[in-house]
């Protein structure tokens, strides 16, 4: 199959990244760094997160930041909200699209939610349907989608019945997500293959995580398959929480430089993407993760 003419980035980095970071970002400086990346062109950016601070200490302002950021006119700056107390909080501030997450191992949402799969997925019928009257968007994320750091494979019929639980529950989009990063691209293609008989390819999106240096192999076969739609985070932030001391979130950078090599159309400005990626690097106290990024900063 031919690549898509175009493809649509969903920047994670503000909320996803930042999540696992562990330097202090204040108000501002997310504020900032999400201004940055919506004028690059970009038309979603994860805002915020709205779960308890005791979890995610990182989230905590995702208030302050949703009232503090300049909304630009055809970009969604999406919210988790994994309970009806985050739904709540995030229509407060007037939050037009939120995410929900499942997960396709069973070990992972037992030693992470302490519930299984089925019953997590219950417990977003009231996020659904409280979303529906207030005319709001709901992304579902599918996470371990190639491997489980409790488990090892994952069998690509789970992860379609998971995402076709999301879909029939009425979210607009399915991101599947390799958490740990051992996806290859040819076990992303039987993913897809599998998943797609179940969900419709153009309701899915691939969120891959670096951590083998396998993420931007996977996207490409993903693209092979028909997706045309991805998260990555600016700078590569986030850590990966299962492997010690890698990388977690392939950085939007390398992305883009990738897709504009095959000339994929993004609608982003590149040299913008890299100074949002070089402004919070500097914040958080380590250069980008981005091997693109490291490249031209070693040209000058």
């Amino acid at each position: 199959m031919a690549l898509p003419d175009f493809v649509k980035i969903v920047e994670v980095g503000p909320r996803d990244g930042l999540q696992n970071e562990q330097a202090e970002v204040t108000t501002a400086q997310k504020v900032e760094l999400i201004n940055r990346l919506s004028a690059s062109g970009l038309k979603a950016v994860e805002a915020g997160s709205f779960v308890s601070p005791r979890w995610v200490p990182q989230m905590a302002d995702s208030k302050d930041v949703l009232q503090g950021i300049n909304r630009l006119d055809g970009v969604a700056y999406p919210c988790l909200t994994p309970n009806m107390v985050g739904f709540d909080a995030a229509m407060a501030c007037d939050v037009r699209e939120v995410a929900i997450f499942g997960a396709a191992s069973e070990s992972f949402s037992q030693k992470n939610i302490n519930c299984s799969i089925a019953e997590s997925l219950e417990r977003f019928q009231p996020i659904m349907e409280a979303a529906s009257a207030h005319d709001v968007r709901v992304r579902g994320y599918v996470s371990c989608v190639l491997g489980c750091p409790y488990e090892g494979s994952i069998d690509p019929v789970k992860v379609a019945e998971v995402a076709k639980t999301l879909l029939d529950m009425g979210c607009y989009e399915i991101s599947l997500g390799d958490t740990v990063g051992v996806g290859t691209a040819q076990e992303t293609k039987r993913l897809i293959e599998t998943v797609g008989q179940d969900v419709p390819v153009d309701k899915l999106a691939g969120h891959f995580h670096d951590t083998y240096g396998q993420a931007l192999a996977n996207i490409y076969a993903a693209m092979e398959m028909g997706v045309s739609v991805f998260d990555s985070s600016v700078a590569g932030l986030g850590g990966c929480p299962y492997a010690k001391g890698a990388s977690g979130n392939v950085a939007t950078e390398d992305v883009l430089y990738m897709l504009r090599g095959c000339g994929v159309e993004t609608g982003v400005d590149f040299d913008a993407l890299v100074a949002a990626g070089r402004y919070i690097s500097e914040i958080i106290g380590r250069p980008p993760v981005s091997k693109v990024s490291r490249a031209l900063m070693a040209k000058g």
